[in-house]
């Protein structure tokens, strides 16, 4: 490990515990050098290092028990993962919206409760019909309804790596209002609700998919023209 730098102590303690991390000189499950241990590999104060755990317990790749010391939670960089998914392809992105939809809906099928279809249907009445005078509210409400079904799958790691994607999705949803990609009816949209009311995981899946479809298809033409 380097000594840390002068300048900006923190931030190159920080990237040199992380370095060694992700570099898997550190297991999982292993306990890192206590903190005086630390200070004096980097050359800095014990403050820093405490400062430096701080920011990688908070980017969940340290994790401190206490009386026990410091432990590896995660040999991945996240922010590194998260910029190479923002650099896929709109189809890739499209894609991934589609399977993370229809999964949720299938487990939505198996867990929702009357109130979570009725908390559906009540989105679906404040999204509308598309009117050119309310196009961002239109949007915005269209994103909230997908975003519900996602919720009522009852799986949290589902709702955070669509929250990641809702970006990306939300200018897909955009381009099919504005008539670049076809824009699902309303009708559409009830068969989704419909089909996860019914308590059926696979017609929920195939309603889903078959909702994703025409838009799949669509950009597929435009990308191969």
């Amino acid at each position: 490990m380097q000594p840390a730098a002068r300048s900006n102590l923190a931030d190159n303690a920080i990237n040199n515990i992380r370095v060694e991390i992700t570099a898997n000189r550190w297991q999982i499950g292993d306990r890192i050098p206590n903190e005086a241990t630390l200070a004096e590999m980097l050359g800095v104060s014990r403050g820093t290092v405490r400062e430096a755990v701080r920011v990688l317990v908070a980017q969940g790749f340290l994790e401190t028990r206490q009386g026990s010391g410091t432990y590896v939670r995660s040999v991945i960089d996240a922010d590194d993962t998260l910029l190479r998914i923002r650099r896929t392809g709109l189809r890739d992105q499209v894609e991934t919206r589609c399977a993370l939809e229809v999964e949720a809906a299938r487990l939505a099928a198996l867990r929702h409760t009357p109130a979570i279809i009725a908390g559906l249907r009540q989105l679906l009445a404040a999204r509308g019909e598309y009117d050119t005078a309310n196009h961002d509210r239109y949007v915005e409400r269209d994103l909230a309804f997908h975003k519900a079904v996602v919720a009522a799958s009852g799986n949290r790691a589902f709702v955070e790596v669509y929250e990641f994607f809702s970006a990306s999705i939300q200018e897909v949803i955009k381009a099919t209002v504005t008539g670049e990609l076809p824009e699902p009816d309303m009708a559409a949209h009830v068969s989704i609700v419909d089909a996860i009311a019914s308590g059926d995981p696979d017609m929920a899946a195939s309603t889903t998919r078959a909702f994703m479809a025409p838009i799949l298809i669509e950009l597929d033409r435009l990308l191969a023209s």
